[in-house]
């Protein structure tokens, strides 16, 4: 009785604890807030004066990450809502809502008079109930300058059958919060985690409440067993038979020193399983076998064919004394929720004959024979560069995961049938793009990705057979004219008066660097005939590391250089 007493002693007392602190942030960020009402009431205000719904064709909605991409319940098509972009100067929020028809490969924008106002990392539900419904949940404001936060605890509902937006006025909510996770779950709503952020606290979450669709009412659940800790930006599905929901993963931060914080990345799992009629909740942890993701933040998610959880991409972070770097993951999970098992998503090779055993490895691909599958030895790094409008020239990383063993099979099989393999198609590494299903095909919208210092946020849109798992469809191509990035200065007239004065030698300059890149790119090492890649890079490797040294500094790591060396030599020999 000791030993128990002890332990509810203890529960007790975290309660309480975050109890304080949640009290303590609300307290704190309530400035902020009253500030930041008086914004989305200035954007709501403008929003009530439109009384009609106006459909209108339009291009792909514009580069964003943190919004969010659902599939209708009828029809084929998609619909996107809300999400943010920042420039570098300026962060801007969005209420904007399309339409993507999957057929005709076209975008709508539907204005909708009274929407929610604007929001990012806010969960959306549809539900096939009334014609197709679309649940919007919390979600966060930012100012103009990113440096104050308004976090939401309204719920809105699209009604599709009549165009129109609903507030649901329901008490016993949710805080405030964003990077929360909300599914289905029977007939209710379940939503899980999240934090809230003031400019000088924050606080994470691990409470679950439930929201009836029959009885439009809030409840906050207490499930028995050890809670997976607070967190954000989970992975959150629903269990086939509709009885529970698994949490996997997530990031939470803590404070560990006055102005010093420590975030975490979680790569744990748990079920959170509803017990007989009652409406009794527990928490168990799950230890999945097969091969599990790399820790990683901002993965993307949706539920594929037969309940499967399906991962996308996503950032690890590597913190270091002065910096923080982070590696942009493009690579594809799936979790088998009946067998309780992970599995990378490996594209088969298209035009390429298989032996019996890469059959069987391409069964495990789809799903087909996963438990005699043999786990992969380790990831493959691709390095891509793409130049901006700007000139800006992006290095990016990219990790495929697949066994070694099996690239050399594929090596060998192609030596033996003389057939070339396609050029392998897929979305660039990021993190926080939007995700869904529909009929077994994986669509993919936006996020971001850094490169030092500059966040490049993306409009490119794929799309993948779940079923085949062949190759990506590029559904809209990136376009480097869409990334803007405005540097900050301290002194806008001291960049003005600077224009002014370089204005005369502008051009003189200008054409005295094109003439030096000629110059340049004459001296670099020709491309011998019948040369493949490969060897082209092996032969002049320390040339494209001398120029890459130069490039980036003396402080930049061996490691960095070297991959950028090779992305120069890889470009360059395109070129040719």
């Amino acid at each position: 009785m000791g030993k128990k007493g002890k332990k509810e002693k203890k529960v007790k007392g975290a309660e309480k604890t975050a109890a304080k602190m949640e009290k303590k942030v609300s307290k704190r960020s309530k400035r902020e807030e009253d500030d930041l009402e008086a914004l989305i009431a200035e954007f709501q205000s403008l929003d009530a004066k439109k009384t009609q719904v106006v459909e209108t064709t339009c291009p792909p909605p514009s580069p964003r990450l943190n919004g969010s991409l659902s599939a209708h319940p009828e029809k084929d098509e998609l619909i996107l809502f809300g999400g943010e972009f920042f420039n570098g100067k300026k962060t801007y929020l969005y209420n904007d809502l399309f339409f993507y028809n999957i057929r005709k490969n076209t975008w709508v924008k539907s204005e909708i008079p009274n929407p929610p106002p604007p929001r990012c990392s806010h969960q959306a539900v549809v539900v096939p109930q009334g014609g197709g419904q679309l649940w919007v949940f919390g979600g966060e404001f930012a100012s103009p300058n990113g440096e104050q936060f308004y976090h939401y605890k309204d719920l809105w509902v699209l009604h599709f059958a009549t165009h129109t937006w609903e507030n649901i006025k329901a008490p016993g909510g949710p805080s405030g919060r964003s990077g929360h996770r909300m599914v289905l779950s029977k007939k209710q709503l379940l939503v899980f985690g999240g934090f809230h952020e003031s400019t000088r606290d924050f606080i994470y979450y691990n409470d679950v409440y439930s929201f009836s669709l029959d009885t439009f009412s809030w409840s906050r659940l207490s499930p028995s067993g050890s809670a997976p800790s607070p967190r954000s930006a989970c992975q959150m599905t629903s269990t086939p038979d509709g009885m529970g929901v698994i949490i996997y993963g997530g990031y939470s931060k803590v404070r560990v020193k006055k102005d010093v914080e420590k975030g975490t990345i979680h790569s744990d799992m748990f079920l959170l399983k509803r017990e007989g009629k009652d409406e009794k909740w527990s928490w168990s942890r799950l230890n999945p076998s097969g091969s599990k993701p790399p820790p990683r933040s901002g993965f993307s998610l949706a539920v594929g064919p037969a309940g499967r959880a399906v991962l996308f991409g996503g950032v690890c972070d590597e913190e270091e004394e002065e910096s923080l770097e982070g590696d942009f993951y493009n690579d594809l999970y799936l979790y088998d929720t009946v067998k309780n098992r992970w599995f990378p998503g490996v594209l088969r090779k298209v035009g390429k004959k298989t032996t019996s055993k890469r059959n069987k490895e391409m069964q495990t691909v789809s799903g087909q024979d996963d438990e005699e599958a043999a786990a992969p030895q380790g990831p493959t790094e691709i390095i891509k560069e793409i130049v901006t409008e700007d000139g800006t020239v992006m290095t990016i990383k990219e990790v495929i995961p697949g066994p070694q063993v099996q690239e050399e099979e594929e090596e060998e099989e192609e030596e033996e049938d003389g057939s070339a393999t396609a050029p392998l198609i897929e979305p660039c590494p990021r993190s926080s793009a939007m995700a869904t299903v529909r009929q077994g095909k994986l669509y993919l919208y936006g996020g971001m990705f850094e490169v030092g210092d500059r966040q490049f946020t993306l409009n490119d849109f794929y799309c993948l057979d779940l079923h085949k798992m062949d190759q990506w469809e590029v559904l809209v191509e990136m376009d480097p004219k869409t990334q803007e990035w405005l540097e900050e200065s301290e002194s806008e007239d001291d960049e003005e008066e600077e224009e002014e004065a370089k204005g005369a030698e502008g051009e003189e300059e200008e054409s005295e660097e094109e003439s030096e890149d000629e110059e340049d790119e004459e001296k670099h090492p020709a491309v011998q005939e019948g040369e493949t890649v490969t060897d082209y890079q092996n032969r002049t490797e320390q040339y494209w590391i001398g120029l890459a040294r130069a490039n980036m500094g003396s402080d930049a790591k061996d490691k960095k250089v070297a991959k950028v060396a090779l992305a120069m030599a890889k470009v360059f020999y395109e070129d040719q």
